[in-house]
């Protein structure tokens, strides 16, 4: 996780090098909590989240306080679960953990538990999506796995490597999802890219 990735002015997120964005879901509800300088370090706002081969950013449509968006990189979030309430709206709930500076402890800084509630239409396209994203994320990265916990740190883009073509190709569009998915590269500025989670 990073709180307030950065961004371009129109608020999409600054892609990392061999970064390709998948989808972008608007009309969604983002809660997570945990968040330093809030209110019981809880945050619940309205936005746009954006999936990409290595992670899932929400960007709020408004900032609350000082959160603007939250970043969680794919191999990191694990737990996620869908959920069809009878009486509310269908959601994703998960835990995503954060990512550590690598001067800092890794025991100063808790995991997050987040929900993303789809209040504006269905979620047919992007629900099949999100998991067939993660499963190929964590399959493609098992060999890796050994290697990265001998380390300690498991790096976020190594996601990079994920084949993710093959799975656009295929992939159900649902008429009642105002999911919008990538065919395109959406930014024209190609030579911004992000080469680390740390910030300069």
């Amino acid at each position: 996780m990073a709180l307030n990735p950065q961004l371009f002015p129109n608020g999409m997120p600054v892609p990392f090098v061999h970064e390709l964005f998948v989808l972008a879901r608007d009309g969604v509800e983002f809660e997570i909590d945990k968040i330093p300088g809030t209110q019981g370090g809880n945050v619940k706002a309205k936005g746009t989240v954006y999936l990409s081969n290595i992670r899932m950013v929400f960007v709020a449509s408004k900032p609350v306080g000082n959160f603007i968006g939250f970043d969680m990189p794919l191999l990191y979030v694990h737990g996620e679960k869908f959920n069809q309430p009878i009486f509310f709206c269908n959601n994703i709930a998960g835990l995503v953990d954060p990512v550590v500076p690598d001067n800092e402890n890794r025991a100063l800084y808790s995991t997050h538990s987040f929900k993303i509630l789809f209040k504006e239409g269905g979620c047919g396209t992007f629900i099949p999506l999100f998991f067939n994203l993660i499963a190929s994320v964590r399959q493609h990265n098992q060999h890796t796995n050994a290697e990265a916990q001998a380390q300690s740190r498991l790096d976020p883009l190594q996601a990079a490597q994920t084949p993710v073509d093959e799975m656009m190709r295929h992939a159900y569009v649902d008429p009642n999802d105002p999911t919008r998915i990538f065919l395109q590269q959406p930014n024209s500025e190609a030579q911004l890219r992000r080469r680390t989670y740390q910030s300069n």
